[in-house]
């Protein structure tokens, strides 16, 4: 990964729109952590194959993409605030639209509109927070913000081990945690993130200006798309209670807890580069152990560090978009990153979905691990590339 100039703006944060931003972004989080097992959990016990659970799934990340195309253009016009509250509401709406409409052909146009308007909620929360945190502590920062969605997301899975799959009971609690999600956002400022900037950026315009940084975040977004997809079934094909894998999910995302801040610091003290090829490595090793940890105690610790790593990535990513970036273009990147994630979450849920149906429950780790060997025998051969050319 190239290495991007670090911002020569002095440590400031505005507290007010972090800890709104902050805030908001645990409620989406918590949502978003129950409705993967429990989508997943549910379709299993329904009959559906892996693959069309894989394909149900990757109805989000379709969203995303659409999403990403529209977010700057709507904030443009009605202000990232009141987008963001609209949003909120009707996501939450969506949710009790599930157990409402309970067939799996039905759940598929809900899963994409629910990938349009979490992704929306989730670029604006970023570029708040990315535009209210600069200089040396923007890492740190962002490391926070990771900590706060993953801490958030983890209590949803667990949700899920409590209130089961049957019935209203775990839709109704994501729906009123998101309407509960309008509070936070309201008190963010309206000059927050290029609220009052007159310039409008599409994210094709932007895609240019970091080709690479995109290109890291859509291999995380593979890896992203495919655990949240299949941890919890890949668990239960071998051999684990449905309670304990749906736990697997919640493991995961305590990695990005207590990790996800030391991550940053070593991003703001370090460098980014190196930072990130380690995240790369670590996911990589994880993946490759997986299979031959996932039936023992040493499970846990394992998909902790994994996710940790993984996670690490988009930390180490947001954290140079906001170095780089300001006003409408910080938006309109934010939004490319929701489109890229939603591309690579895609990927990752649909290959994850037949790779378990072609080669049994291993084919799950497998077709990851190719993906991110594939990314470091590209980031390898580029450096090799570029220090060639130095010395010439």
């Amino acid at each position: 990964m190239t290495q991007f100039p670090e911002s020569p703006d002095s440590d400031v944060i505005n507290w007010r729109n972090l800890i709104a931003a902050c805030a908001a972004v645990c409620v989406f989080a918590f949502s978003l952590g129950e409705m993967f097992p429990l989508l997943s959990l549910t379709m299993k016990s329904w009959g559906v194959s892996e693959a069309v659970i894989g394909l149900n799934t990757a109805m989000a990340p379709v969203g995303i993409l659409i999403a990403g195309t529209i977010i700057p253009k709507l904030s443009h016009s009605f202000g990232p605030k009141r987008v963001a509250i609209f949003m909120a509401t009707a996501t939450g709406v969506l949710f009790l639209l599930y157990p409402t409409f309970p067939t799996l052909w039905a759940w598929f146009p809900i899963r994409l509109l629910q990938g349009i308007f979490v992704a929306t909620l989730f670029a604006l929360s970023e570029a708040w927070v990315l535009s209210n945190a600069s200089g040396r502590s923007r890492g740190r920062v962002v490391g926070i913000y990771a900590t706060c969605i993953s801490a958030t997301f983890g209590i949803g899975p667990a949700v899920v081990a409590w209130a089961g799959i049957d019935g209203y009971l775990p839709f109704a609690i994501g729906a009123v945690i998101l309407f509960l999600a309008t509070i936070p956002v309201s008190l963010v400022s309206n000059d927050a993130a290029g609220a009052g900037d007159q310039v409008h950026v599409s994210i094709f315009a932007f895609f240019p200006k970091a080709p690479l940084l995109l290109i890291a975040i859509c291999v995380h977004a593979m890896f992203d798309g495919g655990m949240l997809a299949f941890l919890s079934v890949y668990g239960v094909r071998t051999g684990m209670s449905l309670e304990h894998a749906a736990l697997t999910i919640t493991a995961l995302s305590l990695g990005n807890v207590f990790f996800q801040i030391p991550i940053g610091w070593i991003a703001d003290r370090t460098s980014k580069r190196k930072t990130m090829t380690a995240c790369f490595f670590l996911t990589a090793l994880g993946l490759a152990l997986l299979p031959f940890a996932i039936t023992t105690i040493w499970v846990w610790p394992l998909v902790l560090v994994t996710g940790a790593a993984g996670f690490g990535i988009y930390t180490v990513g947001l954290s140079e978009l906001g170095d780089r970036f300001r006003g409408s273009d910080l938006i309109a990147g934010t939004s490319a990153f929701s489109t890229v994630w939603g591309l690579g979450a895609l990927v990752g849920s649909v290959m994850c979905g037949i790779a378990m149906d072609l080669f049994g429950p291993h084919g799950f780790p497998g077709i990851l691990l190719v993906f991110f060997v594939a990314f470091i025998v590209i980031q390898a051969w580029r450096s090799f590339r570029q220090a060639q050319r130095v010395s010439a």
